[in-house]
């Protein structure tokens, strides 16, 4: 007879598969739909698990599409881009090869019904790279309140840059650009008095 705490453990690794094959499913089918508009059953029927699952797991399917672009930023991008040992432009060109890689996902979701939630996951995702301690040392002592501001100007400006690119640059996409451009605009922030 199994024990409590062996039900439980097989229950959590079951929601954690069907999780997965939900959110793998939706970006599979966004990439190649090239829409957000996708049926629930559709998304259900691709990971094999039932609508009801999509709605207990994520409430709509919206918020579905959402955590499947989240977690594939945190599994296939934070790990080198929030890596602070490597130099700045490793991680910027990381970032753009990631997203030109994942374009047809990204665009859908930047041009599509989760737009705003996708904006605002990616600004919080751009928002964690930045600390108060970095700020602190590019702009002097900040009181944490203009840290905070500064570090979502910051956050938003890049996510605007990097949506604009995703979904009006010309085929194919130029990571090199990309990371050109940031990096140029990085150094005006950290060291723009010393370019007067």
């Amino acid at each position: 007879m199994s024990s409590v705490r062996e039900v439980l453990d097989r229950q959590d690794r079951r929601v954690l598969r069907s999780r997965a094959a939900l959110m793998a499913a939706a970006v599979r089918l966004v990439t190649e739909r090239g829409t957000t508009a996708l049926p629930v059953a559709d998304l259900a029927e691709a990971a094999n698990v039932s609508r009801q699952l999509v709605y207990l797991q994520f409430g709509d399917r919206d918020a579905l599409l959402v955590a499947a672009a989240t977690d594939l930023v945190e599994r296939e991008l934070m790990p080198v881009a929030g890596d602070a040992g490597a130099p700045v432009r490793a991680r910027v060109l990381a970032m753009a090869r990631h997203f030109a890689r994942h374009r047809p996902f990204y665009r859908a979701m930047l041009t599509g019904s989760c737009a705003f939630g996708m904006s605002q996951a990616l600004n919080r995702l751009f928002g964690s790279l930045i600390t108060r301690e970095g700020l602190r040392a590019t702009f002097g002592d900040l009181d944490d309140a203009t840290a905070q501001d500064l570090a979502t100007l910051i956050s938003g400006g890049t996510g605007t840059i990097v949506n604009d690119w995703l979904i009006g640059a010309g085929d194919p996409l130029d990571p090199e650009e990309l990371t050109d451009r940031l990096v140029r605009l990085s150094t005006v922030l950290t060291h723009g008095d010393r370019l007067r």
